[in-house]
């Protein structure tokens, strides 16, 4: 997936944006303060429990969003007749939320939870304090800064900064309610739930239900998800 997400951040057009982009991804780190250190993008999730909460669920989210992001400035232009400063959406919507990475640590039983970094500063502040130090664009940091909009104190004030935050709503929710449609089918079907359930068996598990019932939903947790937890 890392492979994935370098191919959409070689669409920034300007070298310098793309350069800095490329090489955090590449080595993610970060200097506050006194405290510095390099961190795996690859297997953290996106959150705790909510939406991408599983392994390489963060790689997940920010792929999709960044397509989202694409695809929106594209039916701005399109439809809309606005142009957005596609390098900032692509930059914005890769990075927005990969300082939840070190900020979250896997449990003896396979779950997550905040790491004691994660209890002392959030990913948004944390992405923002680096992305200065590493001279972004304003332009870029704004994007990153207000993408929670309306659940933050800082709403965007740029289109590209809307676009960013919209994309990571609509990947978001549509993981996050996916997720807790499978979550209901599980314990519909086998009177409890799952530690963690990814997407993948979350869709299947939708599908399964739509054409064949509950007992093939409890069938496919045993084989699949619970013999994979032990």
């Amino acid at each position: 997936m890392i492979e994935e997400l370098e191919r959409l951040v070689k669409q920034i057009s300007d070298p310098a944006l793309r350069g800095k982009v490329l090489e955090f991804i590449r080595s993610p780190s970060f200097k506050l303060g006194d405290l510095q250190r390099d961190f795996s993008i690859s297997e953290s999730p996106a959150s705790v429990f909510r939406h991408h909460s599983y392994r390489h669920g963060l790689l997940e989210h920010t792929i999709s969003v960044t397509i989202l992001g694409i695809t929106l400035c594209e039916v701005l232009e399109k439809v809309y007749g606005a142009k957005a400063d596609r390098d900032v959406v692509i930059a914005g919507c890769v990075l927005h939320d990969l300082m939840k990475a070190p900020l979250y640590e896997e449990t003896e039983d396979g779950c997550y939870t905040v790491s004691r970094l994660g209890g002392k500063i959030d990913h948004i502040s944390l992405m923002v304090s680096e992305l200065n130090r590493r001279g972004f664009p304003i332009e870029v940091i704004h994007a990153v800064a207000a993408h929670h909009a309306e659940f933050n104190v800082l709403h965007p004030t740029t289109l590209e900064a809307l676009i960013v935050h919209v994309a990571d709503i609509a990947d978001s929710r549509l993981n996050g309610k996916i997720l807790e449609a499978a979550r209901r089918l599980i314990k519909e079907a086998m009177g409890e739930g799952v530690k963690s359930i990814n997407l993948k068996d979350s869709l299947e598990l939708l599908k399964i239900a739509s054409r064949e019932g509950l007992s093939s939903v409890k069938k496919y947790v045993e084989e699949n998800i619970l013999s994979a937890d032990e």
